[in-house]
């Protein structure tokens, strides 16, 4: 007797699928709008399949690392027409690496204006430090007023 492996026919609310992702129902409505998503209607309600559900996972994944909306749903319809994902991976794979050479670019450029900053600090330092010492511990508690906004940022390294 063969077992049917298919996911059960379990749907989801605009509510339920906002709150598991952290997203809000105009960003759910635009991805609808875009043709990224394709949820069934009940009435004037929205019922998320399993389906949608994983697109917008991919929606978002794909968002969180830098791809384009008609990049991502290039790639979701590749899954639509390719059944065993061939052609997706392939595509997903090229799209990936051209990502990854352009975030390890923007890091490279991150890192010179960050060393670039620590130098001008360094300078403006020893500057006041030989004309105004005084100023120098206001510029301290500066830069602690600054790491402590940005608290969710690690700052370790930096000290």
């Amino acid at each position: 007797m063969p077992t049917d492996l298919r996911r059960p026919a379990r749907t989801f609310t605009i509510r339920q699928l906002c709150l598991e992702f952290k997203c809000t129902p105009r960003a759910l409505r635009f991805y609808e709008d875009k043709g990224l998503l394709n949820p069934a209607r009940d009435g004037m309600n929205r019922v998320y399949s399993y389906k949608d559900r994983a697109r917008l996972q991919l929606i978002l994944r794909g968002k969180r690392v830098g791809l384009s909306l008609s990049e991502i749903g290039e790639i979701l319809d590749l899954y639509e027409a390719d059944e065993s994902g061939a052609q997706q991976a392939a595509k997903s794979l090229r799209k990936f690496k051209e990502r990854i050479v352009a975030l390890e670019n923007q890091k490279v450029d991150i890192d010179n204006a960050i060393a670039q900053l620590q130098q001008g600090v360094a300078m403006m330092e020893q500057r006041l430090a030989e004309t105004r010492p005084d100023l120098l511990p206001r510029a301290a508690d500066y830069d602690q007023v600054l790491r402590h906004r940005l608290d969710g940022v690690e700052h370790s390294e930096a000290k």
